[in-house]
Parts: structure tokens; C-alpha cells; sequence
């Protein structure tokens, strides 16, 4: 997820860009006056005062919107008299057309309202499924430290074809991280049913190769209420990994997934796997079993879990990500920073910045337990 550091920045910018477009509407009135008063009878800026009303419908209320428009009418009828036009004998015309232009915006602005309440009661509900969609990571299981960077590419969203997810059960503490074909609804639906059959089996299932199977079935056996959906016929990536509590080793059952990178000390190293097993929804085409990888890791060892949209992330040469590079770069930084770093290099290194969901999960065996 993005790090508190870039939203506290875009949470400032925000307020920042507030200010300025709830203060246009003033610095309208207030330069067209001084234009007004500072250059001869014959130069008329007061028709210019018009602006004013719709520049407060962007971004005030509607009592709001209808107080510029009072002010704009009020500085015209000021600057008439400075000029020496008589009320009695002169003509409303540009007090009558402020007057319709501050009506029409108090009701552009109270539309616009109406609006921004709905979508905020959208986003709140919205929210409220992401979060039981696609759920906190703990920042502990067992002996064990979960750090996550999160980044969905679709804009406002906080949920994209990227999942992840993690138990503790009996014994041992179980990571999934996964990536769906695709973007858009159609792949959030995908993790999302990915996600429930982890869950569901997570507890129960006696291996990580029983755990692939059933993510294979819950995928299978899902049935989508909307005939638009094309859910059951997308594919994802997973690699599964499980952490025993009496060794320090550990289980690695990739399917189809990138290679995870395992740290130690300032080495850095992927995971080989032997024969990587088909993504889920494929693996149907093949009869091979499922195998799994059993890797040292011991204290004071990391590993990164990631998706493809931090490998293939690419500049504008076309050369990718050099992540490997990068966990060896910064193999002493503390974890949290070590994602805030990557969040920011890989935004950097994208020719368009991130256009992919992202997903990295840094895993941690502290130094001090053995």
C-alpha cells in the first residue's frame, strides 16, 4: 500500500489546491476592480466581474457560490458610482446578468454537492467491502514480520488483479500472493474469489500442493450472477509459501508466479523452482503434481514476494526493473523503508510512471530469534 509518507504529501497537495481554487473567485473581484479603478473612464473591466460566480460554483456551497455573486454585484454598483453612473438614470444590464449567472451557479454548485455526497457515500461503502475483500495484513505471525507495498493501477481504486493474504495455522504460518490476468472488475472478482477459497482452506489443507488444488476448484466451482463476467475464465499466477515453526526452512509452490528473491545478509539469491506448476485455471491442461521447493531461513533472512508489476516494470529504453539489484542495494535497510524506497525507485524507473497493479511482500525472520 502506499507508504504514509506519499500520503501525507498528496493529502497536503489536496489542501494546498483547495485553497487556491476557493480563493479565485476573490482574486477575480479583486483584480478586476483595481484594472477598474486604475485605468481611464473610456476602459471598462467591470463585465469581467461575470467570472466570478461560476469560479465559486467549482469549489464553494451553494450559500457560498450565491455570496461571491452578491459581492460581484455589489463591486459593480460601487465601481459604477466611481465612474459617475447614476442608478436612477443609468442601466442594470450588467448587475441584471450577474445577477442570472450567480443564480445559475448556485445551482450548478448545489448539483455538484448532491453529487460529491453520493460518491463520498459510494467510496465509504466501497471501502468498507475492499477492506474485507482484500484485508490488512498482521504485522506479525508467529516468529515472523509481514511488510507490504500495495498499489492498485486504477485510479482512486484500492483494489486491483494484485492479492495477497497470510495465516497462522497449527504449526507453521502460510503467505499467498497472487496476480490476476488482466485489470478492471473483471480480475478484482477473480481475487476475490481466489482470496475466499485460501481462506476456506488454508486451515485444513495438509500441504501447500492440496492448498493449489483447492484454489484450482474454488475457481472452478464459481458461479458468477452477472452473465457479463468473465471471472471464471481468467487465469492468475500464486505462489504459495509456508514458514514450519520447528525448522528454519522455507516451503516455496509456485504457480506460475515470479521467482521470490530470499536475502541473506548482504547475499541475495531467487528461489529455483525445479518445475513450476501451470497458473490456477490452467492447470487442468497438465497431469503433473504440484512440487514444492524447500529453501534455508533462518534468522536474520528476508524475503520478497512481488508480482509482475514490479519485475517488468520498464523505462523508457524498454529495460526492466533491476530488482535483484536493488534487495542487494539496500539489503541493510530497515524493512518498511526498503518499500518506501521501492515504491518511489519503481515509480521513477517507469516510462509512464506505475500503469500496473503492484504488489510486494518483504517477509522477515528477525536476527534474534532462533
Amino acid at each position: 500500500m502506499p507508504t504514509a509518507g506519499s500520503r501525507t504529501r498528496a493529502g497536503t497537495a489536496a489542501r494546498v489546491q483547495l485553497v487556491i481554487s476557493r480563493s479565485l473567485p476573490f482574486l477575480v473581484v479583486l483584480l478586476t476592480a483595481l484594472a477598474d479603478l486604475l485605468t481611464p473612464e473610456e476602459e471598462r473591466f467591470d463585465r469581467l466581474l461575470v467570472a466570478a460566480p461560476p469560479l465559486a460554483a467549482v469549489t464553494w456551497g451553494v450559500r457560498g457560490t450565491i455570496g461571491i455573486g452578491l459581492l460581484a454585484i455589489a463591486v459593480r454598483v460601487l465601481l459604477g458610482f466611481d465612474r459617475g453612473d447614476s442608478p436612477l438614470s443609468g442601466s442594470f444590464e450588467s448587475e441584471t446578468v450577474l445577477a442570472l449567472v450567480t443564480a445559475a451557479s448556485a445551482w450548478a454548485s448545489r448539483v455538484r454537492t448532491r453529487r460529491e455526497q453520493e460518491l463520498r457515500e459510494l467510496t465509504a461503502v466501497a471501502e468498507v467491502v475492499q477492506r474485507v475483500v482484500l484485508r490488512p495484513l498482521p504485522h506479525r505471525l508467529g516468529r515472523f514480520e509481514l511488510h507490504l507495498l500495495y498499489v492498485a493501477a486504477a485510479a482512486k481504486a484500492r483494489i486491483g488483479g494484485d492479492f495477497y493474504e497470510a495465516a497462522r495455522i497449527p504449526g507453521a504460518v502460510r503467505v499467498m500472493l497472487g496476480d490476476v490476468q488482466g485489470k478492471g472488475l473483471g480480475a478484482v472478482e477473480t481475487a476475490s474469489v481466489l482470496l475466499g477459497a485460501f481462506r476456506a482452506s488454508v486451515h485444513d489443507a495438509p500441504d501447500l500442493a492440496a492448498l493449489a488444488d483447492r484454489l484450482d476448484e474454488g475457481l472452478a466451482r464459481h458461479d458468477p450472477r452477472d452473465p457479463r463476467s468473465d471471472a471464471t475464465e481468467r487465469f492468475a499466477t500464486v505462489v504459495l509459501v509456508e514458514l514450519p515453526d520447528d525448522r528454519d526452512v522455507a516451503r516455496f509452490l509456485s504457480l506460475g508466479h515470479p521467482t521470490p528473491l530470499l536475502q541473506h545478509g548482504s547475499e541475495v539469491r531467487t528461489v529455483r523452482f525445479a518445475a513450476p506448476s501451470l497458473p490456477v485455471n490452467l492447470t487442468g491442461l497438465a497431469d503433473s503434481r504440484h512440487r514444492t521447493e524447500e529453501v534455508p531461513f533462518g534468522p536474520g533472512d528476508r524475503m520478497l514476494l512481488y508480482t509482475d508489476g514490479v519485475s517488468e516494470t520498464r523505462d523508457r529504453d524498454g529495460a526492466f526493473y533491476p530488482l535483484e539489484a536493488r534487495m542487494r542495494e539496500w539489503s541493510g535497510e530497515p524493512a518498511p523503508e526498503f518499500l518506501a524506497r521501492l515504491h518511489r525507485d519503481l515509480a521513477a524507473h517507469g516510462a509512464g510512471g506505475l500503469d500496473d497493479d503492484v504488489a510486494a511482500l518483504l517477509v522477515v525472520r528477525p536476527p534474534d530469534d532462533s
